[in-house]
This record gives structure tokens, sequence and C-alpha cells, in this order.
């Protein structure tokens, strides 16, 4: 089973990481006026998205759901585990409108600017902190 933790936190820690940096990029994205860097940003978010955040969005599910089956019946009872569950959903929402934003921005069609995105860019904090609080602590 730790080794199942393990690996579920690994994943999780990546997953965050694009989560996180994804729409600095963005930030930037919104910013830049040469060609050049437009392209280059496009380039660097697809693999982003494609190549990082979603193989370990996968994977931090799949980690945990095997997880939840070491104990389900003692999970589906504890109300942390209820608002946990909430707030992945909400995390999994916050990656397919990234999915969107990216396509917006791949085909020149972005309707937000550089503000948007610096604030767009703090929620998934929120629910690295609030989850994390849920885990440990249990509330």
């Amino acid at each position: 089973m730790q080794w199942v933790v393990a690996f579920h936190v690994i994943f999780m820690v990546a997953w965050f990481a694009g989560l996180l940096y994804l729409p600095r990029l963005f930030v930037y994205h919104a910013l830049a006026e040469d060609q050049p860097s437009v392209e280059r940003f496009k380039v660097m978010e697809r693999k982003l998205y494609y190549g990082i955040m979603l193989p370990n969005a996968i994977l931090t599910t799949i980690f945990g759901i095997w997880l939840l089956t070491f104990n389900l019946p003692y999970y589906m009872h504890q109300g942390w585990m209820h608002a946990k569950l909430g707030l992945v959903v909400v995390l999994w929402a916050y990656q397919i409108y990234c999915g969107i934003l990216l396509r917006d921005f791949k085909y020149d069609r972005n309707k937000y600017g550089h503000v948007f995105y610096r604030w767009f860019n703090e929620f998934p904090l929120l629910l690295l902190i609030a989850i994390v609080i849920l885990v440990f602590v249990k509330p």
C-alpha cells in the first residue's frame, strides 16, 4: 500500500506543477506581441498540457482510486474524503478548462488578458491547500 501512496503523491506533485505553470505561460502568451514568441508559447503549452499535465492527472486518479479500494467502506463514510473527492472533480474541471484555453491560444482566439490569467493561476494552489488539509488533518 505504501508504494501506491508514494506513486499517487509523486504523480499528484507532477500534475500540480503543470497546473501551476500552464496558466503562468498563458500570462506571458497573452502579453506576447511578436509571432516567434507566440509560436514558442504554443509549443510550450501543448507539450506541458499533453506531455506532463494530462498523463500525471490520469495516473494520479488511477493511483487514487487504487488507494480507495484498500478500505472503501471506511472512506465512503468519511466527510473529509467526500470533500476531497469533490475538490478532485473541481481540479479535473480546471484541467479541462485549461485545455479549452490552450485550444483558444492555438487558434489565436484568446479572449482574456494577462491579468485574468494571473488570477486564474492562483486557483489550483487554493485547491492544493484544501486537499492537503483534508487528507492530513481530516477535519
